[in-house]
């Protein structure tokens, strides 16, 4: 019997090393596992505060295009009287051989007089020409001889700066048309 028991301490040692092999290589083989997910975390951890980051550069590019947006559509009314008054405008700049350079409308109002509703549009006109021509300009829209639609224009300021480079003239007018019922 001494020999059984020095063969079943042998086959208990056997399998106590085996067994503390597979735990070693099991213990290593999560401890890898365990870095790499480690790893894994810590560039998702960066990635997400790198998303975090543009997601706010993003929304703020948004917010500035949104704010731009509005900001060119109050520029631009939404009446198609001002692009037919701006056609009038460079017609007779043309006939007058005046460079209508700046046209900026602003949103049409509708103003009462005497029961009739009359639609008014306020622009800023900057033309560039020789003087004489300019002041043909001016005289032509407060005389509104060449207007192709019916409206009237009221001269609100004129500014004319002459010399240097060539003469220029700033002019603030409003346009009425008949609006109708």
């Amino acid at each position: 019997m001494k020999t059984n028991k020095k063969v079943w301490l042998i086959v208990g040692i056997g399998v106590f090393v085996i067994v503390l092999a597979v735990l070693f290589s099991t213990y290593s083989q999560q401890a890898g596992e365990r870095g790499q997910l480690e790893d894994n975390l810590s560039t998702a951890q960066a990635l997400v505060s790198k998303l975090t980051t543009q997601k706010g550069d993003l929304e703020d590019r948004l917010a500035q295009a949104e704010s731009l947006l509005d900001t060119s559509q109050a520029e631009f009314p939404d009446s198609v009287e001002s692009i037919e008054y701006g056609e009038d405008l460079f017609d007779i700049a043309d006939d007058c051989d005046v460079v209508l350079t700046s046209l900026r409308p602003s949103q049409p109002t509708d103003k009462e007089a005497g029961g009739a509703t009359y639609s008014v549009s306020s622009f800023v006109v900057v033309v560039k020409g020789d003087i004489g021509d300019i002041l043909d300009f001016v005289d032509a829209l407060r005389a509104g001889e060449d207007f192709q639609l019916p409206w009237s224009a009221e001269l609100k300021a004129v500014r004319i700066n002459y010399g240097g480079e060539g003469d220029t003239a700033t002019i603030n007018l409003d346009i009425y048309a008949y609006k109708g019922e």
